[in-house]
């Protein structure tokens, strides 16, 4: 078996990594060009819409109850030992808002979505139905691409602010465990610790985690390769590099919001 030298696996590795940045942020622009050309496919875009939006509430809704009773309950011993379980609502409530809410919305968003949209792009790819639509003299891109990236952009603020209200309803419920506090008193004070600056910064980078796990999803199904093996590894590395780029998404826009606070 023959072997290579490190350094060459390394250039290589190296060499194959900025060709595919290349080659998704090439698939990117072609989006951009298309999504502002007519026809426009806003019957497509409603289904994707309904399919990747309304089908993935009910797992978004019982993760953010789930992670604000956790929460909750994890902070009460420490806030307790400081005396300070009435700063509970408020502190859960911003944790929530400005960083657990979104991102752990945007994992499970790219878990279920981004893993679905790449395995159904690369069958589509497999089975020459992509090819045949070109041949028909339809757009692909268009068709398939475009409704789907617009529909992960504009769902995923949506299913956070909802994950977030619903986290927060679990964060009541907890507080209620081993206290008594009414739901007025509770949202009192998560609203009087809540600002502007919390919200509209955690609100915005929703839009780059709904994008990023879209384009990314498409870009490995509609570039699908070895056949059927290829459905699976599109799938999975459109949830591996989908998830990383949430992350890397969330790093980028904590530095900038930290700037301007």
């Amino acid at each position: 078996m023959e072997s290579y030298p490190a350094e060459y696996l390394f250039t290589k590795s190296l060499k194959g990594f900025f060709e595919e940045v290349g080659q998704l942020s090439r698939f990117a622009a072609r989006f951009f060009r298309e999504v502002v050309k007519p026809p426009y496919e806003f019957k497509a875009l409603m289904n994707q819409s309904y399919i990747i939006g309304y089908k993935s509430l009910p797992l978004i809704a019982i993760t953010g109850l789930i992670m604000g009773m956790v929460l909750t309950i994890q902070s009460r011993p420490t806030m307790a030992q400081f005396g300070a379980e009435s700063w509970l609502p408020g502190m859960v409530s911003i944790s929530i808002i400005r960083e657990i809410g979104p991102v752990i919305a945007a994992l499970i968003f790219a878990g279920k979505v981004g893993s679905g949209i790449g395995a159904e792009l690369a069958s589509m790819k497999v089975t020459e139905q992509i090819d045949a639509m070109e041949v028909s003299g339809l757009n692909p891109f268009k068709f398939l691409v475009v409704t789907r990236v617009a529909a992960t952009t504009l769902m995923l603020p949506v299913l956070v602010i909802a994950s977030d209200a619903i986290s927060l309803f679990g964060c009541f419920l907890a507080v209620n465990l081993k206290g008594d506090i009414s739901f007025h008193l509770f949202f009192t004070q998560v609203f009087s610790s809540v600002t502007f600056n919390d919200v509209f910064p955690a609100l915005i980078k929703t839009f780059f985690f709904g994008f990023s796990v879209g384009i990314i999803g498409c870009y490995k199904g509609y570039n699908s390769v070895k056949g059927t093996e290829g459905v699976g590894a599109a799938a999975n590395s459109a949830v591996v590099i989908g998830s990383l780029a949430v992350f890397i998404i969330d790093m980028i826009a904590v530095q900038l919001t930290s700037l301007f606070n």
